[in-house]
């Protein structure tokens, strides 16, 4: 197999076809594999931040299939893979995106992989088994949520919103994301917190939420869904003027994107 993106359009094609195939396949191990007595098998962060053994095996799941199909790739996986790759596509996955709720039996996980070429994301999943919904992107081609367009909401007003949002794991971070939060949730219509990165930007795309806004994400927790807004229509990014990244990911439609970000900007939502 030719790895050399010499035709873009067929290259996208076949990476996003290697994509479902692996988030389908991880999913349904996750799903009807998952023990009753699941535990934690590692911490990372802090000791709330936790690892399991099915997180794991899911990304073993992944990475071997990705290496049988695009041996020349390169991998950032979440719970540790990592291959260079001499293929220009790097494969970014998170096995489970929604770890503490996949262990408590929570419906709010998922599989994410996203695949950069040259350093941009050119394709997206992310597949959420309990909810029955594989949403998907393809840089320039739109996102949909199974076979049915995405499309973010009309922007409303920020005091309108309805506005996604997470937490860290380390005490003092979650410290000061509550004071942000204390200062804007009377600025918005309400706040949700849903324990999936990736999720909740689908749901931007999908229209279930108006916002979302973190600190302490990595380029796993949003790659895929990231792609997914952006083709749906949201405008996505960090600090005014900066890219998203682990200091602040927003994500919202024109109009209300703009606000919020100012908003978070002004709070200092982007350090602790």
């Amino acid at each position: 197999m030719n790895d050399q993106p010499n035709r873009p359009d067929g290259l996208k094609a076949e990476l996003l076809e290697i994509a479902l195939e692996a988030a389908h396949r991880a999913g349904a191990f996750l799903h009807d594999g998952r023990p009753e007595d699941l535990g934690v098998a590692a911490t990372k962060s802090s000791a709330v931040d936790v690892v399991t053994e099915m997180d794991i095996a899911s990304e073993k799941l992944i990475t071997a299939l990705l290496a049988e199909r695009r041996p020349h790739d390169g991998v950032l996986g979440e719970e540790g893979a990592s291959v260079e790759g001499t293929s220009g596509v790097q494969w970014v996955i998170d096995p489970i995106d929604g770890t503490v709720n996949y262990l408590y039996g929570l419906p709010s996980w998922a599989v994410s992989i996203a695949a950069r070429l040259d350093g941009e994301t050119v394709v997206g999943v992310v597949h959420a088994p309990v909810r029955g919904e594989t949403c998907r992107a393809v840089l320039g081609e739109g996102a949909y949520v199974n076979d049915r367009p995405a499309r973010v909401r009309p922007a409303p007003a920020l005091e309108l919103a309805l506005v996604g949002t997470g937490f860290g794991y380390r005490a003092e971070r979650r410290a000061r994301q509550a004071d942000v939060l204390r200062e804007l949730i009377p600025e918005v219509r309400d706040i949700r917190r849903g324990g999936s990165a990736a999720i909740d930007l689908c749901d931007v795309a999908v229209g279930r939420l108006d916002a979302y806004y973190e600190r302490g994400l990595n380029a796993w927790d949003y790659a895929a869904g990231d792609l997914i807004a952006r083709e749906a229509g949201a405008l996505t990014g960090g600090r005014p003027g900066e890219p998203l990244s682990p200091d602040l990911t927003v994500a919202a439609p024109p109009g209300l994107f703009e606000a919020l970000q100012a908003r978070l900007e002004q709070l200092g939502a982007w350090h602790d």
